[in-house]
């Protein structure tokens, strides 16, 4: 390994533990000001709404299957995560609901 490649390592490798640790070490005494606690609560969900907007934006209600499989695996994400508050479990059996409609091709061949 050269030095050119040693040293963009090292590089990255020093601006990942700056950034992960910043926040703590510059905003320790921010903690507890009303805007940072907003912005902790609103954050994940936002994202997670800006996530499933995104992966739903190539569904195409016109064309065979009709976006079933998405809204199957979305209304089982949704039910199960009302249900139980569990992200892991919500999320994790949404998605293996959706691979298996999708690679199993039973959404084609009820339609």
């Amino acid at each position: 390994m050269n030095g050119y490649i040693l040293s963009a390592i090292l590089a990255m490798a020093a601006a990942t533990v700056v950034s992960r640790a910043a926040p703590f070490l510059f905003l320790g005494r921010w903690a507890a000001h009303p805007a940072v606690r907003f912005l902790g609560k609103a954050t994940p969900p936002v994202i997670l709404t800006l996530l499933v907007l995104y992966c739903l934006k190539g569904v195409s209600p016109t064309v065979p299957p009709y976006g079933l499989p998405e809204a199957v695996a979305l209304a089982l994400t949704v039910g199960l995560h009302l249900q139980w508050r569990n992200a892991l479990v919500s999320i994790g059996a949404g998605t293996g609901v959706y691979m298996a409609l999708v690679q199993s091709g039973i959404m084609s061949a009820v339609i």
